[in-house]
């Protein structure tokens, strides 16, 4: 479903622009939180808070991480817009443009796990326009989409 074709491309793209964003807006991006974007970039599937944890257990067997840490960094990596909760999974995805966040959709295979992260102006000003119409006041829009890509289905072209 996501058209990496090098995840370590990704994750490095993804660790460059996130210090560049903290940088610019004056955040820290800690040796665990920076840890914990590049495991989510590792991959474009969904990643479970409990699965972050036991990779940096894994990682260093000295450190004592324990869950709120783990919980701590990646609501600090939302609230910089460089990672997504998928809410369905109860999973975290990187940002695909942090620096430039919009409304988004993910489109989530349900067999083979991706979740994509998609854009459209369209779709997101209707959304706006139907929050208006009903007067409610949106904090956050996260639309997620089930379904199977078009690698899974074997019409990957």
């Amino acid at each position: 479903m996501a058209y990496c074709q090098n995840h370590y491309s990704c994750r490095t793209t993804a660790l460059r622009s996130a210090e560049k964003i903290c940088a610019e807006r004056g955040s820290r991006l800690t040796n665990i939180r920076r840890r914990i974007l590049e495991m989510i970039w590792e991959s474009h599937q969904p990643v479970k808070a409990y699965d972050l944890l036991e990779k940096i257990r894994q990682d260093n067997r000295s450190m004592s991480a324990a869950p709120p840490t783990v919980y701590r960094a990646l609501d600090f990596l939302i609230e910089e817009g460089l990672v997504h909760k998928i809410d369905s999974m109860n999973a975290y995805v990187g940002c695909m443009h942090p620096d430039t966040h919009s409304d988004c959709f993910f489109m989530i295979c349900l067999e083979c796990g991706t979740a994509e992260e998609c854009c459209n102006d369209d779709l997101a000003a209707s959304i706006m326009k139907a929050t208006r119409q009903y007067r409610f006041t949106p904090r956050t829009t996260t639309l997620e989409i089930t379904g199977t890509c078009m690698q899974c289905r074997g019409d990957g072209g």
